[in-house]
């Protein structure tokens, strides 16, 4: 059982390689296309270098940019005492290094796990998230965080998320030219919005190619057995799809990079962020985890 195991797991870890490898391998073709019908094949190889440099920034960088797009800071065991005590008790558990800890202000209740690897992996919540959940509930999305990193899916996403950041950067940068002040309930504008519809259909496909949906319920099996409670992930989910579409995040170009690492879709189903989706129907995986706990329909 245990090399059966060790076998599903390498094959899942090969696949999502595999599909990170067919994403890195279309852009760096697309990058050469410009470079030829720019300067022809000088231009081919300039592209084609500078593409596998923006690789390679992105491997070691793509931790840094998927929280500096949540605005996420470092938090502290004193600021945050229980939240600490979870992680380290679960990361015991799962025979993992503790991760680093971080905080978004954003009020939308979400939570995700970034890095290349259990020694490189960082866990980052809402505030929302911590004010909705009570303990049973964050101990369950905290393991379901922490099975993304054992199972290291974490790695694909977070290269995916930095790859798609990179990409939709010109419309990142195009809000810093607006005249007038930002209004985030208005969505995208002028110079941002019509960059994203250039650029971003070319992060989707870079995210969709690389991110399966399987890997949620995954994530949600061995999350919930790892804290040992499926109904109180559950239970989490329930409150965080109703918190994502009440305070559904603005989808600019930084952020729906990194949606698809977030445990529940931050974005409202529509526009360019319908592209980004790729999370499985909450309700499928709440049949799921209630299957697991012993429910029946």
């Amino acid at each position: 059982m245990a090399v059966r195991g060790y076998t599903l797991r390498a094959a899942e870890l090969a696949g999502l390689l595999a599909g990170l490898l067919t994403s890195v391998a279309l852009l760096v073709a697309g990058c050469a296309l410009v470079g030829v019908a720019a300067a022809g094949g000088g231009g081919a190889a300039v592209a084609v270098v500078l593409a596998a440099v923006l690789v390679v920034v992105v491997f070691a960088c793509c931790d840094r940019l998927a929280l500096s797009a949540m605005l996420a800071r470092p938090v502290g065991e004193v600021e945050h005492p229980e939240l600490y005590r979870l992680v380290r008790e679960l990361s015991k558990d799962a025979r993992l290094p503790v991760p680093r800890l971080y905080l978004s202000p954003a009020d939308q209740p979400n939570a995700f796990a970034v890095g290349r690897g259990p020694r490189s992996a960082a866990i980052c919540c809402t505030e929302g998230l911590l004010r909705v959940l009570d303990e049973a509930e964050l101990r369950a999305v905290l393991g379901h965080e922490l099975a993304h990193v054992s199972g290291y899916d974490v790695l694909v996403s977070s290269v995916a998320a930095g790859l798609a950041a990179a990409i939709t950067f010109p419309a990142s940068l195009a809000r810093f030219t607006r005249s007038g002040p930002a209004d985030p309930g208005s969505g995208l504008r002028g110079v941002e919005k019509l960059l994203m519809l250039v650029f971003g259909p070319v992060a989707a496909v870079i995210v969709r190619l690389a991110v399966s949906r399987e890997r949620e319920y995954r994530a949600d099996m061995a999350g919930a057995l790892l804290a040992g409670d499926p109904v109180a992930l559950a239970s989490a989910l329930r409150k965080i799809d109703a918190g994502t579409a009440e305070l559904a995040l603005a989808p600019d170009g930084r952020r729906v990079a990194v949606g698809h690492l977030m445990i529940a879709c931050p974005f409202r189903p529509e526009g360019v962020a319908r592209l980004f989706l790729s999370h499985p129907p909450v309700g499928e995986r709440l049949r799921r985890l209630e299957a697991l706990a012993g429910y029946r329909r």
